[in-house]
Protein backbone atom coordinates (compact mmCIF):
# COMPACT_ATOMS: atom_id res chain seq x y z
CA UNK A 1 0.00 0.00 0.00
CA UNK A 2 1.28 3.83 -1.06
CA UNK A 3 1.14 5.69 1.97
CA UNK A 4 0.21 9.02 1.41
CA UNK A 5 0.00 12.83 3.34
CA UNK A 6 -1.14 15.74 2.51
CA UNK A 7 0.01 18.98 4.79
CA UNK A 8 -2.56 21.36 4.31
CA UNK A 9 -1.27 24.83 4.72
CA UNK A 10 -4.00 28.24 5.72
CA UNK A 11 -5.70 28.52 2.62
CA UNK A 12 -5.23 25.70 0.73
CA UNK A 13 -6.53 25.55 -2.82
CA UNK A 14 -9.45 22.87 -1.75
CA UNK A 15 -9.89 21.84 -5.58
CA UNK A 16 -6.61 20.99 -5.69
CA UNK A 17 -7.06 18.90 -2.95
CA UNK A 18 -10.02 17.50 -3.63
CA UNK A 19 -8.61 16.53 -7.00
CA UNK A 20 -5.61 14.37 -5.91
CA UNK A 21 -7.22 12.71 -3.05
CA UNK A 22 -10.58 11.52 -5.26
CA UNK A 23 -8.24 10.18 -7.79
CA UNK A 24 -6.60 8.54 -4.91
CA UNK A 25 -9.88 7.40 -3.63
CA UNK A 26 -11.49 6.49 -6.60
CA UNK A 27 -8.39 3.83 -7.27
CA UNK A 28 -9.23 1.97 -4.32
CA UNK A 29 -12.62 1.41 -5.51
CA UNK A 30 -10.84 -0.72 -8.42
CA UNK A 31 -8.46 -1.63 -6.81
CA UNK A 32 -8.76 -1.76 -2.61
CA UNK A 33 -6.22 -0.77 -0.56
CA UNK A 34 -3.79 0.73 -3.02
CA UNK A 35 -3.40 4.04 -0.84
CA UNK A 36 -4.33 4.97 2.05
CA UNK A 37 -4.68 8.78 2.56
CA UNK A 38 -3.52 11.28 6.01
CA UNK A 39 -4.43 14.85 6.46
CA UNK A 40 -2.26 16.92 8.33
CA UNK A 41 -1.95 20.45 10.46
CA UNK A 42 1.13 22.24 10.79
CA UNK A 43 -0.87 22.83 14.18
CA UNK A 44 -3.32 21.32 16.33
CA UNK A 45 -6.77 22.51 15.33
CA UNK A 46 -8.66 23.05 12.01
CA UNK A 47 -7.53 24.56 8.53
CA UNK A 48 -9.09 27.52 6.62
CA UNK A 49 -8.98 26.56 2.81
CA UNK A 50 -9.34 28.73 -0.07
CA UNK A 51 -12.90 28.78 -0.28
CA UNK A 52 -13.39 29.89 3.43
CA UNK A 53 -14.29 26.38 4.61
CA UNK A 54 -12.69 24.83 7.65
CA UNK A 55 -11.15 21.86 7.70
CA UNK A 56 -9.92 19.60 10.74
CA UNK A 57 -6.89 17.57 9.44
CA UNK A 58 -6.33 14.34 10.93
CA UNK A 59 -3.73 15.33 13.31
CA UNK A 60 -0.52 17.81 13.90
CA UNK A 61 2.25 16.55 12.10
CA UNK A 62 5.57 15.82 13.61
CA UNK A 63 8.95 14.32 12.69
CA UNK A 64 7.98 10.47 13.90
CA UNK A 65 5.10 10.59 11.34
CA UNK A 66 7.11 10.91 8.28
CA UNK A 67 9.08 7.67 8.31
CA UNK A 68 5.16 6.42 7.32
CA UNK A 69 5.31 7.88 4.40
CA UNK A 70 6.08 7.13 0.75
CA UNK A 71 4.61 10.33 -0.39
CA UNK A 72 3.75 13.88 1.42
CA UNK A 73 2.17 16.59 -0.54
CA UNK A 74 2.02 19.80 0.22
CA UNK A 75 -1.07 21.55 -0.24
CA UNK A 76 -0.92 25.29 -1.02
CA UNK A 77 -3.26 27.93 -2.33
CA UNK A 78 -3.27 31.79 -3.69
CA UNK A 79 -3.38 33.22 -0.30
CA UNK A 80 -0.86 30.88 1.69
CA UNK A 81 1.54 33.24 2.89
CA UNK A 82 4.72 32.26 1.53
CA UNK A 83 6.48 31.71 5.02
CA UNK A 84 8.36 28.93 5.85
CA UNK A 85 8.88 28.24 9.46
CA UNK A 86 11.78 26.40 10.98
CA UNK A 87 9.87 23.15 11.97
CA UNK A 88 8.55 23.15 8.55
CA UNK A 89 11.62 23.05 6.75
CA UNK A 90 12.97 20.45 8.79
CA UNK A 91 10.33 17.87 8.31
CA UNK A 92 10.60 18.40 4.63
CA UNK A 93 14.31 17.58 4.95
CA UNK A 94 14.16 14.89 6.48
CA UNK A 95 11.16 13.26 4.57
CA UNK A 96 13.49 14.35 1.40
CA UNK A 97 16.18 12.20 3.11
CA UNK A 98 14.43 9.28 4.21
CA UNK A 99 13.52 8.98 0.47
CA UNK A 100 9.75 10.39 0.72
CA UNK A 101 8.61 11.38 -2.67
CA UNK A 102 7.43 15.16 -1.86
CA UNK A 103 4.34 16.89 -3.87
CA UNK A 104 3.46 20.54 -4.21
CA UNK A 105 -0.31 21.93 -5.19
CA UNK A 106 -0.43 25.37 -6.69
CA UNK A 107 2.25 27.04 -4.88
CA UNK A 108 3.84 23.93 -2.59
CA UNK A 109 6.67 24.23 -5.07
CA UNK A 110 7.55 27.27 -3.08
CA UNK A 111 8.13 25.33 0.26
CA UNK A 112 10.02 22.42 -1.49
CA UNK A 113 12.26 25.48 -2.95
CA UNK A 114 12.70 27.08 0.49
CA UNK A 115 14.19 24.02 1.65
CA UNK A 116 16.15 23.16 -0.96
CA UNK A 117 14.67 20.32 -2.29
CA UNK A 118 14.38 21.52 -5.81
CA UNK A 119 17.76 21.98 -6.83
CA UNK A 120 18.30 19.83 -10.23
CA UNK A 121 14.52 19.39 -10.52
CA UNK A 122 12.04 21.05 -12.76
CA UNK A 123 8.91 22.01 -11.16
CA UNK A 124 5.39 23.80 -11.69
CA UNK A 125 3.69 26.66 -9.67
CA UNK A 126 1.07 28.97 -10.03
CA UNK A 127 1.93 31.85 -12.41
CA UNK A 128 1.52 34.65 -9.36
CA UNK A 129 4.41 32.84 -7.51
CA UNK A 130 6.85 31.68 -10.78
CA UNK A 131 8.80 34.80 -10.70
CA UNK A 132 9.07 34.48 -6.44
CA UNK A 133 10.43 30.74 -6.88
CA UNK A 134 12.98 31.15 -9.54
CA UNK A 135 14.33 33.88 -8.21
CA UNK A 136 15.90 32.21 -5.42
CA UNK A 137 15.99 28.72 -7.43
CA UNK A 138 18.48 29.08 -9.67
CA UNK A 139 19.11 25.90 -10.62
CA UNK A 140 15.70 24.86 -10.78
CA UNK A 141 13.72 25.02 -13.80
CA UNK A 142 10.71 26.53 -12.93
CA UNK A 143 8.17 25.57 -15.83
CA UNK A 144 4.54 26.63 -17.48
CA UNK A 145 3.26 23.33 -17.31
CA UNK A 146 -0.06 22.17 -15.36
CA UNK A 147 2.36 19.69 -13.69
CA UNK A 148 5.36 18.38 -13.58
CA UNK A 149 6.61 14.81 -12.31
CA UNK A 150 10.82 15.03 -12.16
CA UNK A 151 11.60 11.60 -10.52
CA UNK A 152 10.37 11.75 -6.63
CA UNK A 153 9.32 15.30 -7.30
CA UNK A 154 5.17 15.95 -8.32
CA UNK A 155 4.02 19.83 -8.50
CA UNK A 156 0.82 21.27 -10.09
CA UNK A 157 0.03 24.76 -10.22
CA UNK A 158 -3.85 24.13 -10.70
CA UNK A 159 -6.47 21.77 -10.04
CA UNK A 160 -6.66 20.40 -13.48
CA UNK A 161 -2.75 20.31 -13.20
CA UNK A 162 -3.36 18.03 -10.19
CA UNK A 163 -5.62 15.95 -11.63
CA UNK A 164 -3.39 14.97 -14.19
CA UNK A 165 -0.45 15.04 -11.91
CA UNK A 166 -2.55 12.58 -9.73
CA UNK A 167 -3.42 10.37 -12.66
CA UNK A 168 0.52 10.51 -14.15
CA UNK A 169 1.62 8.90 -11.06
CA UNK A 170 -0.93 5.85 -10.27
CA UNK A 171 -0.03 5.21 -14.38
CA UNK A 172 3.63 5.32 -13.63
CA UNK A 173 2.91 3.04 -9.79
CA UNK A 174 0.00 0.58 -11.41
CA UNK A 175 -0.10 1.46 -15.35
CA UNK A 176 -2.97 2.66 -18.03
CA UNK A 177 -5.66 0.41 -17.18
CA UNK A 178 -6.00 1.38 -13.92
CA UNK A 179 -5.95 5.68 -14.65
CA UNK A 180 -8.63 4.12 -17.50
CA UNK A 181 -10.38 3.31 -14.94
CA UNK A 182 -10.25 6.45 -12.93
CA UNK A 183 -11.17 8.58 -15.64
CA UNK A 184 -14.64 6.49 -16.98
CA UNK A 185 -15.28 6.85 -13.12
CA UNK A 186 -14.65 10.36 -12.65
CA UNK A 187 -15.68 11.14 -16.20
CA UNK A 188 -16.52 14.70 -15.64
CA UNK A 189 -16.99 16.17 -19.02
CA UNK A 190 -14.11 15.37 -21.11
CA UNK A 191 -15.74 18.36 -22.96
CA UNK A 192 -13.34 20.75 -20.50
CA UNK A 193 -10.31 19.10 -22.75
CA UNK A 194 -12.15 18.84 -25.54
CA UNK A 195 -10.77 21.30 -27.85
CA UNK A 196 -6.79 21.57 -26.95
CA UNK A 197 -4.80 19.81 -23.96
CA UNK A 198 -2.01 22.41 -23.89
CA UNK A 199 1.07 20.12 -23.75
CA UNK A 200 0.15 17.46 -26.28
CA UNK A 201 -1.64 19.55 -28.96
CA UNK A 202 1.35 20.28 -31.26
CA UNK A 203 -0.59 22.15 -33.79
CA UNK A 204 -1.38 24.99 -31.28
CA UNK A 205 1.07 27.80 -30.95
CA UNK A 206 2.85 28.46 -28.02
CA UNK A 207 1.77 31.29 -26.93
CA UNK A 208 -1.84 30.40 -27.28
CA UNK A 209 -0.71 27.29 -25.13
CA UNK A 210 0.68 29.64 -22.64
CA UNK A 211 -3.01 31.61 -22.59
CA UNK A 212 -4.53 28.51 -22.28
CA UNK A 213 -2.68 27.21 -18.72
CA UNK A 214 -2.84 31.02 -17.54
CA UNK A 215 -7.00 30.37 -17.87
CA UNK A 216 -6.85 26.93 -16.29
CA UNK A 217 -4.78 28.14 -13.68
CA UNK A 218 -7.08 31.52 -12.58
CA UNK A 219 -10.97 30.00 -12.72
CA UNK A 220 -11.77 31.08 -9.02
CA UNK A 221 -10.00 34.87 -10.08
CA UNK A 222 -10.49 35.27 -13.84
CA UNK A 223 -8.19 37.23 -15.75
CA UNK A 224 -8.93 40.11 -17.52
CA UNK A 225 -8.31 39.33 -21.43
CA UNK A 226 -6.07 42.51 -21.94
CA UNK A 227 -4.13 40.87 -18.92
CA UNK A 228 -3.71 37.68 -20.92
CA UNK A 229 -2.50 39.20 -23.83
CA UNK A 230 -0.03 40.77 -21.93
CA UNK A 231 1.17 37.79 -20.78
CA UNK A 232 1.25 35.86 -24.22
CA UNK A 233 3.46 38.94 -25.85
CA UNK A 234 0.40 39.81 -27.86
CA UNK A 235 -2.08 42.35 -28.57
CA UNK A 236 -5.98 41.66 -27.76
CA UNK A 237 -7.11 41.58 -31.24
CA UNK A 238 -3.98 39.19 -31.88
CA UNK A 239 -5.21 36.73 -29.41
CA UNK A 240 -8.89 37.01 -30.46
CA UNK A 241 -7.69 35.57 -33.81
CA UNK A 242 -5.20 32.93 -32.13
CA UNK A 243 -8.77 31.81 -31.07
CA UNK A 244 -10.56 31.68 -33.80
CA UNK A 245 -8.03 30.62 -36.44
CA UNK A 246 -6.74 27.56 -34.18
CA UNK A 247 -9.33 26.39 -31.43
CA UNK A 248 -12.40 27.92 -33.68
CA UNK A 249 -13.62 29.78 -30.80
CA UNK A 250 -13.50 33.25 -28.93
CA UNK A 251 -11.04 33.82 -25.70
CA UNK A 252 -14.25 34.37 -23.86
CA UNK A 253 -15.66 31.44 -24.55
CA UNK A 254 -13.14 29.22 -24.28
CA UNK A 255 -12.52 30.59 -20.75
CA UNK A 256 -16.66 30.44 -19.53
CA UNK A 257 -16.32 26.92 -21.13
CA UNK A 258 -13.26 26.25 -18.85
CA UNK A 259 -14.78 27.74 -15.68
CA UNK A 260 -18.05 26.00 -15.96
CA UNK A 261 -17.46 22.66 -16.57
CA UNK A 262 -14.99 22.95 -13.63
CA UNK A 263 -18.37 24.28 -11.50
CA UNK A 264 -20.03 21.26 -13.04
CA UNK A 265 -17.54 18.92 -11.89
CA UNK A 266 -17.59 20.27 -8.02
CA UNK A 267 -21.23 20.18 -7.79
CA UNK A 268 -21.07 16.51 -9.20
CA UNK A 269 -17.95 15.26 -7.22
CA UNK A 270 -17.98 17.44 -3.75
CA UNK A 271 -20.10 18.28 -0.93
CA UNK A 272 -18.87 22.35 -2.04
CA UNK A 273 -22.53 24.15 -1.86
CA UNK A 274 -23.64 25.72 -4.98
CA UNK A 275 -22.59 29.60 -3.85
CA UNK A 276 -18.92 28.04 -2.82
CA UNK A 277 -18.65 26.28 -6.05
CA UNK A 278 -19.65 29.88 -8.40
CA UNK A 279 -16.98 31.49 -6.08
CA UNK A 280 -14.41 28.68 -6.79
CA UNK A 281 -15.28 29.30 -10.05
CA UNK A 282 -15.03 33.13 -10.47
CA UNK A 283 -18.81 33.87 -10.80
CA UNK A 284 -20.10 36.97 -9.67
CA UNK A 285 -23.54 35.93 -8.17
CA UNK A 286 -26.11 32.99 -8.15
CA UNK A 287 -28.06 34.70 -10.77
CA UNK A 288 -25.25 35.29 -12.86
CA UNK A 289 -24.15 31.33 -12.33
CA UNK A 290 -27.21 30.03 -12.88
CA UNK A 291 -27.97 31.82 -16.27
CA UNK A 292 -24.13 30.60 -17.32
CA UNK A 293 -24.83 27.22 -16.43
CA UNK A 294 -28.70 27.24 -17.83
CA UNK A 295 -27.18 28.23 -21.24
CA UNK A 296 -24.34 25.56 -21.33
CA UNK A 297 -26.20 22.95 -20.04
CA UNK A 298 -29.87 22.93 -20.74
CA UNK A 299 -31.06 23.21 -16.60
CA UNK A 300 -30.38 24.84 -14.07
CA UNK A 301 -26.71 24.44 -11.27
CA UNK A 302 -29.20 23.34 -8.71
CA UNK A 303 -30.73 20.43 -10.76
CA UNK A 304 -27.28 19.25 -10.82
CA UNK A 305 -26.99 15.31 -9.66
CA UNK A 306 -24.56 14.77 -7.31
CA UNK A 307 -22.42 12.15 -7.63
CA UNK A 308 -20.99 11.97 -3.66
CA UNK A 309 -22.04 9.63 -1.36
Amino acid sequence: MVRAGFLLLEHFSLPAFTQVLDTIVTANLLRPRLFSSRTYGMKTGEVVSDLGLVIRPDVRIDYSMIKDLDLLVICGGYRTELKVPDELIGLLRMAGDLGVSLAGLWNGAWFLGRAGLLDGYRCAIHPEHRPALAEFCKVTQVSSEPYVIDRDRLTASSPSGAFHMALDWIRGLHGKALVEGIEDILAFEASRYRRIKPAENRCVSAPLREVVKLMDANLEEPLEMEQLAVYAGRSRRQLERLFKEQLGTTPQRYYMELRITEARRLLQHTELSQVDVLVACGFVSPSHFSKCYSAYFGYRPSKEVRLVK
